[in-house]
């Protein structure tokens, strides 16, 4: 990722009511796993362990009384193709109530095919939800240098996805960071990588959608 992708943001995706309902229900019960599959927005990248959006997630489910597990799957530089390749080895291992599927930045800006985006992105979703996990998406928003179709054509795929595999959709990761009025002091020096004081705003943004995904249990 070069200095002009900054704004290149991850963005979840959150999800109608009526999909919540509509994904495969894990085992009544059973214990959350929750399994975060992303790229560097996810994997703490320039960060202090412990600082990352990913492990502030555990410290809420913490404070909330919520047990369950987090496992963090994320590899910064990822691709949609590669968190496919090793996505049947993360469910075997850690059967996941729920996944939280982070990736497309990269896509982009390897200049990937939008339709090869689109199919790994169904096939994890798929996967993931024929295991029995609840599954939520994570779109991603590309500069304005890409073009207005482009930019249009690539924040639509996941819209797609989650809608054709009623999988749940949170708008945007970085809401309240790439877009907001202190954008540029939440952004490391590369300019592509949030700051640990972002990473409480990115949780916000992604709690809602899971919270209610785990009420359904």
């Amino acid at each position: 990722m070069n200095r002009r992708h900054f704004i290149l943001t991850g963005a979840l995706a959150g999800s109608a009511g009526s999909w919540l309902h509509a994904q495969a229900q894990p085992a009544a019960g059973r214990k959350p796993v929750i399994l975060v599959v992303g790229d560097s927005l996810s994997a703490e990248y320039g960060l202090k362990r412990g600082e990352g959006w990913v492990p502030l997630l555990e410290k809420r489910l913490a404070e909330q009384k919520i047990a369950a597990t987090v496992i963090n799957a994320s590899i910064s530089g990822d691709t949609t193709a590669g968190g496919r390749a090793r996505l049947a080895g993360l469910l075997a291992q850690h059967k996941p109530t729920h996944m939280v599927l982070e990736l497309g930045a990269n896509d982009a800006l390897r200049g990937l095919p939008l339709t090869s985006t689109e199919d790994n992105l169904t096939q994890m979703t798929k996967a993931a939800q024929a295991a029995g996990a609840q599954v939520l998406i994570v779109g991603i928003q590309v500069p304005p240098n890409y073009g207005r179709d482009y930019t249009r054509r690539f924040e639509a795929v996941f819209t797609k996805v989650a809608g054709n595999t009623k999988a749940a959709l949170v708008p945007f990761l970085l809401k309240g960071v790439a877009d907001g009025p202190d954008a540029a002091g939440l952004f490391q020096a590369d300019r592509i990588h949030p700051t640990a004081a972002a990473q409480p705003r990115m949780l916000d943004n992604v709690w809602p959608a899971l919270r209610k995904l785990l009420a359904g249990m």
